[in-house]
């Protein structure tokens, strides 16, 4: 065989394993939970992904990522340790909060966003009522900031078992 025939074979086996190469990325992607899109940020690696900011809102964050898809640009929060059949509400209020900073850094409200658990991959839209619950958590917080004594705001004992400030709280459930 020439030398022609060699660089035929090789160009082959290289168009081969770029296809497998190719294949198992996106196996990779689709077991990850991640949708098709492009990745635009990202904040999974070992270096922090800088904050995303929103000087109108005073909300800083950064999302596990941010998606190009289909014209428009969603977040994803992703909670590996998560397992359950409905979002968690603080969940949905803190992928509501990431899609209010990519509204204000994209100047193009996303229509969803997504929350990945261990199992399962939601799409959450981004409405006015979610909209209106992040922005009335943050008036909720800023007047807590403010307050001179804020009651503690939990029910669930384990939780409160697993908290930091336990052994100073007046009101420990456990």
């Amino acid at each position: 065989m020439g030398i022609g025939g060699w660089l035929v074979l090789l160009a082959g086996a290289v168009l081969v394993a770029a296809l497998l190469l190719l294949r198992g990325a996106g196996a990779r992607r689709s077991q990850a939970g991640l949708p098709r899109g492009r990745v635009v940020y990202q904040d999974t690696t070992g270096e922090p992904a800088r904050p995303l900011f929103s000087n109108r809102y005073r909300l800083t964050g950064r999302p596990d990522y941010v998606i190009q898809e289909r014209g428009a640009v969603v977040p994803m929060e992703v909670k590996p340790g998560r397992t359950a059949q409905q979002p968690y509400d603080g969940d949905v209020l803190q992928l509501g909060a990431y899609c209010l900073l990519v509204e204000e850094s994209e100047h193009r409200r996303p229509p969803h966003g997504y929350l990945r658990y261990a199992d399962h991959t939601f799409q959450i839209p981004y409405t006015d009522e979610l909209r209106t619950a992040v922005l009335d958590a943050l008036d909720d917080i800023r007047h807590d900031l403010r307050a001179r004594d804020v009651a503690p705001s939990h029910d669930d004992p384990a939780r409160c078992r697993g908290c930091g400030l336990r052994d100073e709280c007046g009101e420990a459930l456990a």
